[in-house]
Formats: C-alpha cells, structure tokens, sequence
C-alpha cells in the first residue's frame, strides 16, 4: 500500500496547486456556464476554449483590432508602392 501513497500525495499536490492559482474554479465556472445553456453548442471543446478565462468578452475588441490591422497593413502597402513611384505629396495624405 505504501507505493500508492505518494501518488495520491502528488495528485492532493497538484489539485491544491490548481485551486490556489484559480484553475478549479475558472473550469468550475465555464462548466457551469455550459450546463446552464439552453441550446447546447455542437462543439463542447471548443465552447469551453472560448469561454474560458472570459475570453469572449474581448472578442468583438479583439475582431475590431484585427480589422484595423488588416486596414493598417493595405495602407503600409500602398504608401510603399506611392513611395516606389515617387509620388511623395500624396503620401502625406
């Protein structure tokens, strides 16, 4: 018996170390969040992924920013190309 004792003390180890850095409660949470939903989603991973940590309250900032990366990015390529051309008062614009 004694061979199985340390993993039980790692696995307590190891749940006390997931309960002290927010990890227990943060699945606990978006489990109950899942089991809570009327229509419950195709893909329970990937509701799980998205709602975990509250990261679906940034994702309409997060889609906002990568529109005005994408935007920024066209605008470097057209400076560029303006710049190639010499067309340097209109960059200014």
């Amino acid at each position: 018996m004694s061979i199985y004792k340390p993993i039980d003390s790692k696995r307590e180890e190891f749940r006390k170390y997931l309960e002290r850095a927010g990890v227990m409660d943060a699945l606990t949470k978006v489990l109950v969040s899942l089991y809570e939903e009327i229509e419950k989603p195709e893909d329970a991973l990937e509701y799980v992924r998205k709602n975990l940590g509250g990261i679906t309250e940034g994702t309409s900032d997060m889609e906002l920013l990568k529109k005005e990366l994408a935007e920024a990015k066209a605008r470097i390529v057209e400076l560029e190309a303006r710049l190639a051309r010499h067309e340097p008062d209109e960059i200014a614009n």
